[in-house]
């Protein structure tokens, strides 16, 4: 509905061929989650039994057929408890969510119908873009259907009766912790790297580790059994991850609410083409909220015989750009009709209700 083939030059891409088996799998990288040591075992009875929570989907894993056909199936990066879950909930709260190894992982269960939806971050007020994803809505054929903007409140979590004083290493995600650093500094404890920050709190309940605490959400407590020993302890008490919602097929774009508007482009060679193309939005009085660029990966370098010395070689660019106006407006169809005088590939990636809550 909303491709442009004419411009489009890049429609060449690779088959995924999927494995199927089953098998199991360890949360990280980095850590392993398994049965705790007999040293550990008293620090069993303070938290819940973890054996049958469901293990995150992969590209190789992805056979098994959803049981719960009632609610909307939404696919997500990470384990139960993590802030991705977080904002599928809140995108969704009667949904059924489905928790994937990787961000390519949430894409491939809706493409394979193991999920409706995906949601996934794509910004967050302190860290910045997730570059990874932008490359990922290119790849993929889904569309953005919604956004999600989630306040994030990093916790200090541990085992019942654990005290504040007897730790001795913080685990999570490495931004949780870099934009807890004030915190952490003060309680002057060791910090390791997690995949995701629920995945830290499951480590950490698995092994009834008393000596260490996590950085994760409030629901990452209940889930795990977990204690909440300190609330909203990062550095800026403000910090928003904004999060897109992620179907096989479009919405029907609509004026009766505000809709925002999401596309990628190319642009053709010369001077001042990049302000060419912001000005057909300027002109329309159209509000941009987002500019993005990502260098093509199948045309890295543009090559540019500018001077007597030899070529120059420059980035060639993709634009990601984000406009509050509906696809039904004729002022966002006139300004993506301006835009194609420069654009050499343009793709509307969805049109979608903002997300005006927090």
């Amino acid at each position: 509905q909303y491709e442009f083939p004419s411009w489009n030059q890049s429609s060449n891409r690779a088959p995924v061929t999927v494995g199927w088996f089953s098998g199991h799998r360890s949360v990280s990288s980095s850590v392993q989650v398994g049965k705790a040591s007999a040293t550990h075992n008293q620090g069993r009875k303070f938290h819940k039994d973890l054996t049958s929570l469901p293990k995150p989907l992969t590209v190789a894993d992805l056979s098994a057929t959803p049981d719960d056909s009632s609610k909307v199936r939404i696919s997500f990066k990470g384990t139960l408890g993590s802030y991705n879950e977080d904002a599928a909930l809140k995108a969704y709260p009667k949904c059924k969510t489905v928790p994937c190894d990787e961000f390519e992982d949430a894409f491939k269960a809706v493409e394979l119908w193991l999920a409706e939806k995906a949601v996934l971050p794509i910004e967050n007020s302190s860290g910045g873009s997730i570059h990874r994803n932008y490359d990922l809505l290119l790849r993929h054929r889904l569309h953005i259907v919604g956004e999600v903007q989630l306040p994030v409140n990093f916790c200090l979590l541990a085992l019942p009766g654990v005290r504040i004083e007897q730790l001795k290493r913080v685990l999570s995600h490495p931004q949780a912790l870099a934009l807890s650093d004030i915190f952490l500094s003060k309680l002057g404890v060791a910090r390791e790297n997690v995949d995701d920050t629920a995945s830290a709190a499951q480590y950490v309940a698995s092994n009834g580790l008393r000596d260490a605490a996590v950085v994760a959400s409030i629901r990452a407590a209940q889930v795990y059994g977990l204690n909440v020993l300190a609330e909203k302890i990062q550095d800026d008490p403000d910090n928003i991850t904004r999060f897109l919602v992620l179907a096989r097929d479009p919405i029907i774009s609509r004026t009766d609410k505000p809709f925002k508007t999401s596309i990628v482009f190319t642009l053709e060679e010369g001077p001042g083409i990049l302000f060419k193309a912001l000005a057909v939005f300027a002109l329309r009085d159209i509000n941009l909220t987002k500019i993005e660029s990502r260098p093509q990966r199948k045309r890295p370098l543009r090559v540019v015989d500018d001077s007597n010395t030899g070529a120059a070689k420059y980035f060639d660019y993709l634009f990601y750009i984000d406009f509050e106006a509906s696809m039904a407006e004729p002022r966002a169809q006139n300004a993506l009709g301006h835009l194609q005088e420069f654009a050499t590939f343009l793709r509307v990636l969805g049109c979608y209700p903002m997300d005006t809550t927090l």
